[in-house]
């Protein structure tokens, strides 16, 4: 499996932001999909998650209320909309898929994107 993440850039806070990432491959595995973020210095964190299935969602709680996820079987892509962002979110955002269950650990998922960086001004 493949995966392009795109849609990163410097936002003022309080901005939107909406990350995509492009799947390719042998996709029928990725039956969990997630999104994750690793600032600076820091390990990365889950940010969210989503089923290919049922589109069940989960989400961490520092973005809840704010960032969406979404994805799009026909065209194998996975969306993050970002409202109300704070410097905070600052970060290079990954997507990331894994068969079976989802998980919120980033070890626990097998295929990765490249990151984006998503800079968040005040």
């Amino acid at each position: 499996v493949q995966l392009q993440a795109s849609g990163g850039g410097l936002v003022q806070a309080g901005g939107s932001l909406r990350l995509s990432c492009a799947l390719s491959g042998s996709t029928f595995s990725s039956s969990a999909m997630g999104w994750f973020r690793q600032a600076p210095g820091k390990e990365h964190e889950f940010v969210a998650s989503i089923t290919r299935r049922l589109g069940s969602t989960n989400y961490a709680d520092s973005v809840k209320g704010r960032f969406t996820i979404s994805r799009d079987s026909f065209r194998n892509t996975l969306y993050l909309q970002m409202n109300g962002l704070k410097p905070e979110d600052t970060a290079v955002y990954y997507c990331a898929t894994k068969s079976g269950v989802v998980k919120t650990v980033w070890r626990e998922y097998e295929y990765w994107g490249q990151g984006t960086l998503v800079t968040v001004s005040s």
